[in-house]
C-alpha cells in the first residue's frame, strides 16, 4: 500500500486492508467517537502513517498522550501481547516498533518551542472572537487597525494594541468624523478583555520572532515527515485561545502558500482535536470563514481533519467536504444522541454486509466504521474495520524525555528568546513623550516673559499701547462710545481674526472646496 496509509483491516474476518489513498488525503476527513473509543490512537496511527510516507503533520496532544510518537513502542509494554495478536489478525506484517522526527510547540513556552503570531497578522476578525467581543466594539477593533495601517503603527504584541487603544480614546472626536463614532465605554470593554487574555497568559502568544510556518512542513534527515505536536493541555484551560489560534494557523496556511492543485501527496496535514470548540458560540462570519478556508485550501496541498466526539459538532456545510471519515462509536443514550447516529449513518454509502447505524452503535474499542475516497475521489463502501497497533509508544513520555527532543531539535534557540523591536507602543510613547516636551517648551516661555507681556497673552491687560496706529476716527469713536451693533461687529471681526476665527474658516472651507 506504498501510494496508501494503512488504517486497519475490514472485511468478514478483519483480512483486508483499509488504507487512506495519499492522492485524495487533501479532501479532509473527520475522526469521531464517543470518549473512550479510540480516537486518539486512530489519530496516532495516521500521524504515523503520513509521516513514513514523508508528509508533514500538525496536530494537537490535548492530553499529552501523543508524545509518545518520539519514542518507539516496546515489547516490554503492557499491550505488547495484544497490539502482536491484532497486527497478525488484519495482515500487518512488517509490523514492528519505531519512533517518529517530532518537534514539540506550546504557546506558552513550557513543553515546547514557543509559538508566537503578530497582533496584524491574527486580524481584527479573529481577535474580535478570541475577546469575545459585541459588534459595536467589533467596530471600534476594526476601527483601531485601520489607523495602525494610516499611520504607520506596527501592532506586533498586546501593549502596542494597548497603547493604540488609548490614543485612539483621546482623539476620538476627531476620528469619529471620518470612521463614526468611538465610545469610551466600547474601549474600556475591549481593554478589559485584553487584560483577562493577558492574565490568562497570551502575552506569550503574541510577539516576535514569529512563526515561520516553513518549520512546520521540514522532513527529518530520513525523509520522513516531521510531526508537530503542539502541547494544549494546559492551553485547554482557555478553549477560546485554543481555538482562535489553530484558526489562525489555518488561515495563514492559506494565505501564504502557493496553488498546487491535486499532489500526489498532501504537502501538510493539519489535525484539529476538540473540533467543537472552534464553532461553539461562532459567528456566522466567523464560521463561512472556516467554510471557505476547508474548501479551497485543499488546492494548496493542505488536508484538514477534524477530530469531535460526534459528527453533529461541525457544520453541514462544512461536514459534506470530509471525504475521508473514521467513525468510531457512538453512543444513543437520548433522543437527540439517537438522531445524530441516524443522521451519521445516513452519510455513508452503504454496505449490504450490515447495517452502518447499527455498526456506529457496537463497534467496539479500537474498531470503527470508515469510509474513504477511491478512484475519481468517490466515496467507498463503508466498512467496520479494526484499527491498526501504533508503532510509536502509546502514552506519554517522561519530562526528561521531553527536554531531550526539544534540545536536540534543530530549532533550538530560534524561537526561544523573544524580541520587542520598534512598534506602536514605542512610537507613541515618542508622540507622547514630545508633546510634553513642547508643552513644557512653552510653559517655560510663558513664566520667562515680562509680566505685561504674559497678562496680555491671558487677555486680562487691554492696553492701547500695543495698536500699532490710531485715526482721529478712532479716537472720535472712543471719545464717543460705541453702539451695541458696532461693538457685537468688532468683537465679530476680533474673534475671526484669531485662532478660534481661522479654525472656522478652514472647517468650512475644507467642507466647501475639499477634493477640488
Amino acid at each position: 500500500m506504498s501510494e496508501s496509509i494503512f488504517i486497519g483491516g475490514g472485511g468478514e474476518a478483519y483480512g483486508e486492508k483499509q488504507g487512506l489513498t495519499l492522492k485524495y488525503a487533501n479532501r479532509h476527513g473527520l475522526i469521531a467517537g464517543a470518549t473512550g473509543t479510540g480516537k486518539t490512537v486512530t489519530l496516532q496511527i495516521m500521524a504515523e502513517g503520513f509521516s513514513a510516507q514523508g508528509v508533514p503533520v500538525f496536530l494537537s496532544d490535548v492530553k499529552g498522550d501523543l508524545a509518545g510518537l518520539a519514542k518507539a513502542g516496546s515489547a516490554s509494554a503492557k499491550l505488547h501481547g495484544a497490539f502482536t495478536s491484532r497486527a497478525a489478525k488484519i495482515g500487518f506484517d512488517d509490523y514492528s516498533y519505531q519512533g517518529f522526527p517530532v518537534t514539540f510547540w506550546d504557546l506558552f513556552g513550557d513543553q515546547g518551542h514557543p509559538v508566537r503570531t503578530t497582533v496584524s497578522e491574527m486580524g481584527p476578525l479573529l481577535l474580535a472572537r478570541l475577546l469575545e467581543l459585541s459588534e459595536a466594539q467589533e467596530g471600534v477593533l476594526n476601527i483601531a487597525f485601520r489607523l495602525a495601517d494610516e499611520q504607520g503603527l506596527p501592532l506586533l504584541d498586546l501593549k502596542d494594541l494597548q497603547a493604540l487603544l488609548v490614543w485612539l480614546g483621546e482623539n476620538r472626536g476627531e476620528i469619529a468624523l471620518r470612521y463614526g463614532n468611538v465610545s469610551t465605554a466600547s474601549i474600556g470593554a475591549i481593554q478589559r478583555r485584553l487584560l483577562v487574555l493577558e492574565n490568562q497568559g497570551a502575552t506569550q502568544l503574541f510577539g516576535e520572532p514569529a512563526l515561520d510556518l516553513a518549520d512546520l512542513m521540514r522532513c527529518g534527515p530520513d525523509g520522513r515527515g516531521m510531526i508537530n505536536i503542539l502541547a494544549a493541555d494546559k492551553l485547554m484551560g482557555a478553549p477560546r485561545l485554543y481555538a482562535t489560534f489553530l484558526l489562525w494557523l489555518l488561515s495563514e496556511l492559506f494565505e501564504q502558500l502557493p496553488e498546487v492543485g491535486d499532489p500526489d501527496k498532501p504537502k501538510l496535514v493539519f489535525f484539529f482535536d476538540e473540533a467543537h470548540l472552534l464553532f461553539e458560540d461562532a459567528p456566522k462570519a466567523l464560521v463561512d470563514k472556516v467554510e471557505q478556508v476547508a474548501r479551497l485550501i485543499r488546492s494548496k496541498g493542505v488536508g484538514v481533519y477534524f477530530v469531535t466526539q460526534n459528527p453533529d459538532d461541525v457544520p453541514e456545510d462544512i461536514l459534506g467536504q470530509l471525504g475521508n471519515r473514521v467513525q468510531h462509536a457512538l453512543r444513543a443514550f437520548t433522543a437527540r444522541d439517537r438522531k445524530a447516529l441516524r443522521m451519521a449513518a445516513e452519510t455513508y454509502r452503504d454496505n449490504p454486509r450490515f447495517d452502518t447505524e447499527e455498526a456506529i452503535r457496537e463497534v467496539g474499542v479500537g474498531e470503527a466504521v470508515t469510509s474513504f475516497l477511491a478512484k475519481k475521489g468517490v466515496p467507498g463502501i463503508v466498512e467496520r474495520t479494526l484499527i491498526r497497533p501504533p508503532s510509536s509508544q502509546l502514552g506519554p513520555i517522561t519530562k526528561a524525555e521531553r527536554q531531550g527532543v526539544i534540545d536536540g531539535s534543530d530549532l533550538s534557540g530560534k524561537y526561544e528568546d523573544r524580541i520587542d523591536r520598534d512598534s506602536a507602543y514605542e512610537m507613541l510613547k515618542r508622540r507622547a513623550d514630545a508633546a510634553a516636551q513642547e508643552a513644557e517648551a512653552a510653559e517655560a516661555e510663558e513664566e520667562a516673559a515680562e509680566p505685561m507681556v504674559r497678562e496680555f497673552r491671558a487677555a486680562r491687560r487691554f492696553s492701547g499701547s500695543r495698536v500699532g496706529r490710531s485715526s482721529s476716527r478712532s479716537l472720535r469713536s472712543n471719545r464717543r462710545g460705541d453702539t451695541v451693533t458696532e461693538a457685537l461687529g468688532k468683537a465679530l471681526v476680533k474673534e475671526l481674526s484669531g485662532t478660534t476665527g481661522r479654525r472656522l474658516v478652514r472647517g468650512v472651507l475644507g467642507g466647501l472646496f475639499k477634493g477640488r
